[in-house]
C-alpha cells in the first residue's frame, strides 16, 4: 500500500480546466479513470485528510502509486475520453456493467453484397444493423418467418448461398416465395438491397406505411380482377398485422425512446433497459454491476449511458432517454448523446432529450421497468446464494477476516426495530451453510426499556437467547420451551442439525431438538462497534467464550469487532461481505415486519375495545365510517345508528360508554 502523499501533485501543477485523470498502481496499471469540470478541484479531494475519505476511496488511493491527467476543451470531450480510457484499460475501481444473460438480436448484414437477415449474439460487428434485443431466439425467428412473406430477404448462410449459386437451383424458401432467390438471379443486388432496406424500415417502426401500401395494391389487384394476387396481398397484410401485434403498445404512435431503471443495494445494482420504437416495446435488456465505489443513482446513470451508447458498436441512440435520476453533468451528457446520434447512420440525427418522467404513461412505463430491475436483482441474488462454491468461499472469507478457529457454518444475526422508542422489538435470523433456516427465526418483545436505546436492547436480546441456550443445555428431563409469548417462532421449517461435539438436547414430549440448544459459530448484530460490544458483553456475563461476535454497519458496510477500535473493510466484490449483508438485511426485514405487526395491533386498540357487545367487525366498521374514536365521541346517537350493523340500542350504548350516561341522548 502506497502513501498518497508520496505521489500527490505539486501545488499549482494541476490545471483548473476540464479533463480526465488516471490513477495507476505500482506496476503502471490503470486502476481508476475519472473526469472533472475542474481537474484541480477534483484531484485535491483525493488528497485531503485520509480519515475523511470514503473507505472505498481510501482503498483506491492507497492502492495507487501515481496519478496523471489530460486536459480537454469541453466537458463533452472529457466524457468521450473517459469512456475511451475505461474501455481500453478496464480499471478495477470503475463501475463495470455485465449482461445478466446473453441476449439474441435480429441482425441484418448490410455490408454484404446480398445482405442477410439472421439471429446473432455476442459482440456487435461493424456494417451490421441490429434490432432488439429479444428475450428468446425463437421470438426472432417467429417474427422473421411472418415477415418473409412480405420482405423475401436472404436468410441462408454463405455456404448455402454459394452452393445454390453453383447448382443454379434455389433452396426451399425460394420455391415457397419466402426468399427472392438472388442466388439464382431472380433479383439483382440492387433489387435485393431495396427489399432488405424496406425490411429494416419496417423493423425500425415504420409499419403503417407498408400496411397502407399493401392495402392499396390489394385493392388495385382486386379491381383488375387479379384475385390470386389480391388474396396473397391480403395474407401479407395479416402477416404484417400479426408481427406488429407481437410488440406491446405502451406509448403514443411515433414515440422512440429508451427507458432505463435501476434496483440497487449497497453492493450491487441491476439495470433494465426497454427499447420503445414507434410506441411499442421492441426489446429488453438487463445488466448487473458490482458497486466497487461509492456512487449515487445519478452516477450509475452517467456510467451506464456512456458504456451503453459509446463506441462504434454501441446501442443506437433514440430521440428520448428516460432515466430515474439525471447524471451530475446532465447538459454535457445530453450533448454527447446528441453527437452520438448524429454520427450513427441508423438514426436520422436530431437532438436527444434526457429526462426523468414526472407523470403520465412514461412515468408508468418507468415504474414497470423498475419492477423488472428489482426482479432481476432478486433473481441474481438467488442464483448467487444457491451456488455451493460461492457460499463456501463466502464462509471461508468471513473466517479469515475475523480470525475464527473454525468456519462459521451457523450464523445468527440480531436487529432491533422501534419507532421513536415505542413498540421496541428485535429479531434473530439463522443462516446455516450460507442458507436461511426460517424455521429457527425468533422474534423478541423488549419491555424493560424506556426510550430508544438499541445498544441496551441488543444486550437484552442476546442475553435472553443465550440464557435459554444454557438452560436447555443443562436440562435433563424437564421440558424447556424454545418459544413463548416473548420469543415467538419465526415460521415453520426444519430444526437444527445435531450439535457439534455431541448430540443435541431433545424435547422429551415432542422428540424434536430444542432449537435454542444449538449455539452459533458467529453472532452478527446490525450496527457498529457499540452494538458489537454490547453483544460481546452479554456473552461474557454468561461465561460463553466460544461464540464470535461482529457488527455490520449499514452506511459504509464496515465489519466491526467488539474489541477493536477500527473496522475491517472488506472488498466490495467480496463474497463474505455479500453473505453478511444478506444476513443483516434478512434480520432487518424480519424485525421491521414484527414491529409493524405490533404497531398495527396497538393502533387498533382503543376505547371501543372496552364497550360490551361491540365485536371486532363492528369496531372496524365504526372506525372506517368516522375515521377516529374522537369523531365517534362527537357524533350523535342518530349519526352512530346510521352506520350499517349498528342499531339504535347499540348506538346508545356506544355513546354512553364514550361520553358518559348523561350525554347518551341525541
Amino acid at each position: 500500500m502506497a502513501d498518497p502523499a508520496t505521489y500527490r501533485p505539486a501545488p499549482g501543477s494541476v490545471p483548473d480546466s476540464p479533463g480526465v485523470y488516471r490513477f495507476c498502481d505500482g506496476h503502471g496499471r490503470v486502476i481508476y479513470v475519472g473526469k472533472a469540470k475542474s481537474l484541480r478541484a477534483r484531484l485535491s479531494s483525493y488528497f485531503q485528510d485520509y480519515v475523511n475519505l470514503h473507505p472505498r476511496t481510501q482503498t483506491m488511493v492507497r492502492t495507487a502509486a501515481s496519478v496523471d491527467w489530460t486536459v480537454v476543451g469541453t466537458e463533452v470531450e472529457a466524457l468521450q475520453l473517459e469512456y475511451t480510457w475505461i474501455k481500453e484499460y478496464a480499471p478495477r475501481f470503475n463501475v463495470r456493467y455485465r449482461d445478466d444473460k446473453s441476449y439474441p438480436y435480429l441482425a441484418v448484414t448490410l455490408s454484404d453484397e446480398y445482405p442477410r437477415v439472421m439471429v446473432m449474439r455476442g459482440q456487435k460487428r461493424r456494417g451490421v444493423r441490429y434490432f432488439g434485443p429479444y428475450s428468446h431466439a425463437w421470438a426472432i425467428r417467429e417474427t422473421v418467418d411472418l415477415l418473409l412473406r412480405v420482405f423475401p430477404a436472404r436468410t441462408c448462410s454463405s455456404g448455402v448461398f454459394k452452393r445454390a449459386r453453383q447448382m443454379g437451383r434455389p433452396c426451399l424458401l425460394g420455391y415457397i416465395d419466402k426468399c427472392s432467390a438472388p442466388c439464382v438471379g431472380r433479383v439483382d443486388a440492387e433489387e435485393h438491397r431495396a427489399i432488405v432496406e424496406d425490411f429494416c424500415d419496417f423493423m425500425a417502426g415504420q409499419t403503417s406505411r407498408f400496411r397502407k401500401r399493401l392495402e392499396r395494391e390489394m385493392r388495385e389487384a382486386a379491381a383488375a380482377q387479379d384475385y390470386e394476387r389480391a388474396a396473397r396481398l391480403r395474407d401479407d397484410i395479416k402477416a404484417v398485422q400479426r408481427a406488429v401485434e407481437k410488440q406491446a403498445v405502451v406509448l403514443g404512435e411515433g414515440t422512440d425512446c429508451d427507458v432505463i431503471a435501476f434496483a440497487e443495494d449497497q453492493l450491487e445494482a441491476a439495470v433494465q433497459l426497454f427499447y420503445v420504437r414507434d410506441g411499442r416495446v421492441r426489446g429488453q435488456r438487463g445488466w448487473v454491476v458490482d458497486k466497487v465505489e461509492d456512487v449515487t443513482t445519478g452516477d450509475l446513470v452517467e456510467q451506464f449511458l456512456s458504456q451503453t451508447y459509446g463506441g462504434e458498436s454501441g446501442t443506437a441512440v433514440p430521440r428520448e432517454v428516460l432515466v430515474p435520476a439525471l447524471p451530475p453533468d446532465a447538459a454535457a451528457m445530453t450533448e454527447w448523446l446528441t453527437e452520438r446520434r448524429s454520427v450513427d447512420p441508423s438514426t436520422r440525427g436530431g437532438r436527444v432529450e434526457l429526462r426523468v418522467p414526472q407523470r403520465g404513461d412514461k412515468k408508468a412505463l418507468l415504474e414497470t421497468v423498475a419492477r423488472n430491475a428489482h426482479e432481476a436483482l432478486g433473481l441474481h441474488k438467488t442464483r448467487r446464494a444457491s451456488d455451493l462454491t460461492t457460499r463456501s468461499r463466502a464462509i471461508q472469507e468471513i473466517q479469515e477476516t475475523l480470525g475464527l478457529d473454525e468456519a462459521p457454518l451457523r450464523i445468527e444475526c440480531y436487529d432491533v426495530s422501534n419507532l421513536q422508542g415505542s413498540h421496541i422489538v428485535a429479531s434473530m435470523v439463522v443462516f446455516e451453510d450460507g442458507l436461511a433456516r426460517k424455521g429457527e427465526y425468533r422474534r423478541f418483545t423488549i419491555k424493560a426499556l424506556d426510550g430508544q436505546d438499541d445498544v441496551a436492547a441488543l444486550h437484552e436480546v442476546v442475553s435472553r437467547r443465550f440464557r435459554r441456550y444454557l438452560e436447555e443445555r443443562t436440562a435433563t428431563g424437564e421440558l424447556a420451551v424454545a418459544g413463548g409469548p416473548e420469543d415467538e417462532p419465526g415460521g415453520e421449517g426444519p430444526y437444527g442439525e445435531p450439535e457439534r461435539g455431541g448430540p443435541q438436547p431433545i424435547d422429551p414430549e415432542t422428540g424434536r431438538p430444542r432449537k435454542f440448544a444449538y449455539p452459533p459459530n458467529l453472532v452478527v448484530v446490525d450496527g457498529g462497534q457499540a452494538q458489537a460490544a454490547a453483544a460481546q458483553r452479554a456473552l461474557d456475563e454468561l461465561g460463553i467464550d466460544d461464540v464470535a461476535v461482529c457488527g455490520l454497519a449499514k452506511r459504509l458496510e464496515e465489519v466491526w469487532r467488539p474489541d477493536e477500535a477500527e473496522p475491517v473493510i472488506l472488498p466490495r466484490t467480496s463474497e463474505g461481505l455479500y453473505l453478511l449483508q444478506r444476513i443483516r438485511d434478512e434480520a432487518h426485514r424480519f424485525a421491521i415486519a414484527f414491529h409493524r405487526k405490533r404497531r398495527a395491533k396497538a393502533m387498533t386498540a382503543s376505547e371501543l375495545d372496552e364497550i360490551p357487545g361491540l365485536g371486532e367487525t363492528r369496531r372496524r366498521t365504526l372506525l372506517r365510517h368516522f375515521g377516529s374514536v374522537r369523531r365517534i365521541k362527537d357524533a350523535s346517537v342518530a349519526e352512530i345508528a346510521e352506520v350499517p350493523g349498528i342499531g339504535r340500542r347499540t348506538a346508545e350504548t356506544i355513546a354512553g360508554a364514550l361520553r358518559g350516561p348523561k350525554e347518551g341522548g341525541p
